[in-house]
């Protein structure tokens, strides 16, 4: 079955509320472990058809914003998906408290029940309006920016197609392409602004009618970490400052001299080599068929995995008017099948796609096949990121295959790039940190607290003619600051994970490689801290952690600077 086979159906949420009422009543009646089980895998049924409904509606939607029927559905789960919160809750609060828990967590895991108390201490009926305020306004966030049609080089353009001409090897056009992205962005700016003002304070209602000061501590249970605090992040940030902010600064240093600029702006970032940076020149299919050479070598587990994606088409990967931008990789519970969502912009960040969503997409591949739930394939989001990341480095050896005699530039630029984000990952985070910290702090206030912040992380950026990002506005590209806040230090932490790999692959490929897929087969049954000490990699959180390994990577990016 394709994935345009994959039936959708509108969950009826009355019958549903009325099934789950009834199941908590058999379960809290059940006189034996084994009476037990059968209404619990009911709710868990229940649970895994609801959340593959709201996945297929999610994925249909972001494929064509436009299309009528995807929207009103997409709508009835941003004003229902509470209620089925509230729902499930009650069934969780009878569960954590069973008799039979310790037996439970011998087949769900601990982790299972972890995160299930961490849901329940950050889910309340009387949240439920700020819940369905906070996804609605989401769903405008993501619609606004869909609608842009930026008339470019004689083309229509939406954000992420506008994209390929930051590497353009003119510079002329890299500026031009930036400011006409510009305009787009300062025609929204007031709505941007307005919806993030509500955010933050339906946020930061929630949070406090939930009992907590302001929205970190809440943000933070509503990620599911259990076992690191905004404390742990902060003196993290502090080791960003002192062990990659001056690498990050050297490496940009480095790409003034090689395309020869003595005034790097902000539109020469992402222009690497003065000969032009990496190209694939493939299309899309020819793109996955590269990728499904790559994986059938990598291992036979990957060979597997991907043949599985091209057969049951579970990849939309070229950007179209009316698609939603950006790129993601969901799972869809009944159909067992990972789905993979991007926009092809013709650089090498497509690249990047079918290694960086396809190492979520066999890592929840791999869980599904040795984990007894759906709810615990993925593990919280800094440890999905692991998988993806890590993927990205072992894709190194192959990328021959995807841009021939640019393949060594590829993997200088892939790697500078890790490294150099980073410092804007903790730029983020400590952006978001004030803004909850502060929630009525107004508009001015916070372009004036990132400007701070750029100067502290991001001391190469020179936005120049970029009057809209000089001016403060930059943080309003970045997604996750409006749909998923807090969601971003993450990518940070997996990052240095990944650096782990890519030194051990480096050594020895066979046992990164094991180690790797130890880590995938562990989905989401531990936390952060307990997978990282499960498989063997050090803990980010620790500063020895990034005192040892960036004196060897910046040794091994200098190795592949000279292979250039």
């Amino acid at each position: 079955m394709k994935f345009s086979e994959f039936k959708y159906e509108r969950p009826d949420l009355d019958i549903i509320i009325e099934d789950i009422e009834s199941l908590v009543t058999d379960f809290e009646k059940a006189e034996s472990f084994k009476e037990a089980l059968k209404p619990l895998e009911k709710v868990l049924n229940i649970s895994e058809n609801f959340n593959t409904a709201q996945t297929l509606c999610e994925i249909r939607n972001n494929i064509n914003t436009a299309d009528e029927f995807y929207e009103k559905e997409q709508a009835f789960f941003d004003e229902n998906l509470p209620k089925f919160q509230n729902a499930m809750n009650k069934f969780y609060k009878v569960l954590v408290k069973s008799r039979f828990r310790k037996r439970l967590e011998n087949i769900y895991s601990k982790q299972y029940f972890t995160q299930i108390e961490l849901g329940l201490k950050c889910f309340d009926e009387k949240i439920m309006p700020e819940l369905i305020e906070e996804a609605k306004l989401c769903t405008k966030f993501s619609k606004l920016l869909a609608s842009a049609k930026i008339e470019f080089n004689g083309k229509i353009h939406n954000l992420s197609q506008m994209g390929v001409y930051s590497q353009n090897p003119d510079r002329n056009i890299r500026k031009a392409a930036l400011l006409k992205t510009t305009e787009f962005r300062s025609s929204i700016k007031a709505d941007i602004d307005e919806i993030y003002d509500q955010l933050v304070k339906t946020r930061d209602s929630m949070a406090k009618k939930m009992g907590f000061t302001n929205y970190v501590d809440f943000g933070y249970l509503r990620l599911g970490r259990s076992d690191y605090n905004s404390q742990n992040v902060a003196n993290y940030r502090k080791s960003i400052v002192k062990y990659l902010v001056p690498i990050a600064a050297k490496i940009f240093a480095k790409q003034a001299q090689r395309i020869g600029i003595s005034d790097l702006k902000y539109y020469d970032l992402s222009y690497f080599y003065a000969n032009g940076n990496p190209q694939h020149n493939k299309n899309k299919d020819e793109l996955v068929a590269s990728a499904l050479k790559f994986y059938s070598e990598l291992s036979k587990e990957t060979k597997s995995f991907f043949e599985f994606m091209v057969e049951t088409e579970l990849m939309d990967l070229e950007a179209k008017p009316n698609k939603a931008g950006g790129g993601f990789c969901t799972f869809i519970a009944k159909y067992n099948s990972p789905f993979i969502f991007s926009n092809f912009k013709g650089d090498m960040g497509d690249v990047d796609v079918l290694t960086h969503e396809a190492g979520h997409a066999f890592e929840v591949y791999t869980a599904a096949k040795h984990l007894a739930l759906s709810d615990i394939y993925w593990p919280t989001l800094e440890a999905c990121e692991i998988h993806s990341m890590s993927m990205e480095f072992f894709a190194y050896p192959y990328m021959d295959y995807f841009f021939g005699d640019d393949a060594k530039k590829y993997r200088f630029k892939h790697l500078s790039e890790a490294i150099t984000f980073i410092p804007y990952g903790a730029c983020v985070d400590e952006f978001q940190h004030f803004v909850y910290e502060n929630p009525l702090c107004g508009k001015e206030a916070r372009r004036t607290k990132w400007l701070e912040l750029e100067k502290k992380y991001l001391t190469w950026r020179d936005y120049a003619e970029l009057k809209f990002y000089a001016e403060g506005n930059f943080w309003h590209c970045q997604s996750h600051i409006f749909q998923n806040a807090f969601y971003y230090i993450d990518y940070t932490l997996a990052q240095v994970c990944a650096f782990q790999f890519l030194l051990l692959d480096k050594e020895n490929h066979e046992k990164a490689w094991q180690k790797y897929y130890s880590l995938c087969k562990l989905g989401g049954s531990m936390s952060f801290t307990e997978l990282l000490k499960t498989v063997g990699l050090k803990n980010p959180f620790v500063e020895s952690t990034l005192a040892d390994i960036m004196p060897k990577l910046e040794d091994y990016l200098t190795t592949l600077e000279q292979e250039c």
